[in-house]
C-alpha cells in the first residue's frame, strides 16, 4: 500500500528519486504509464501484471475497453530503479504530465502517482472541498 506525499525533483536526465520508503518494494521493477488528470501512474511490476490480466479478460468488443487499453499500454514503460533509487521517466511521459523540475509523488493505495507540483496543488485545491461530500458515494456506509 502506498501512502503519503513526497516532493522529489526531476534531474537534468529525467530521473526522479523514488520515496525511500518504497524503494525496496519497487527495486525489482516497475511500470510507469499515463494516468488520468495528466499525472503518471507507477505500479510495481506484479500489480501491473494483475491489471494486465484483468484487461486481457475484458471484452475486446467493448469500445471503451479498447480505447483505455490503447492509451494505457501504448504509454507504458517498464523501468528498473538504479542503485540510488532513481528511476528514469521517459520524455513522452514527462511531456504528458508536464513534468519539468518540481514533482509531487503521492501514494494512491496500489500505485504511486507522479504530478507536476503546480498541477497537483491546483488539483488538490479544486477537489479537496468536495472530499467530504463524495465519501458517501465512494465508500457508502464504511466511513
Amino acid at each position: 500500500m502506498f501512502l503519503g506525499t513526497h516532493n522529489p525533483r526531476l534531474d537534468d536526465k529525467g530521473r526522479l528519486f523514488l520515496p525511500a520508503k518504497y524503494r525496496e518494494e519497487l527495486s525489482g521493477g516497475l511500470v510507469i504509464t499515463k494516468g488520468q488528470e495528466r499525472c503518471l501512474y507507477v505500479f510495481p511490476t506484479a500489480e501491473f501484471q494483475r491489471i494486465t490480466e484483468a484487461l486481457r479478460n475484458a471484452p475486446v468488443t467493448d469500445r471503451s475497453v479498447r480505447a483505455y487499453s490503447r492509451v494505457f499500454f501504448a504509454g507504458a514503460s517498464d523501468e528498473l530503479p538504479d542503485k540510488q533509487g532513481r528511476v528514469t521517466i521517459p520524455a513522452p511521459l514527462r511531456a504528458y504530465a508536464g513534468l519539468t523540475r518540481d514533482c509531487t509523488v503521492i501514494g494512491a493505495n496500489t500505485r504511486l502517482e507522479i504530478w507536476d507540483t503546480a498541477a497537483w496543488e491546483d488539483y488538490l485545491a479544486a477537489e479537496e472541498p468536495a472530499f467530504a461530500d463524495i465519501s458517501e458515494e465512494v465508500l457508502p456506509g464504511i466511513l
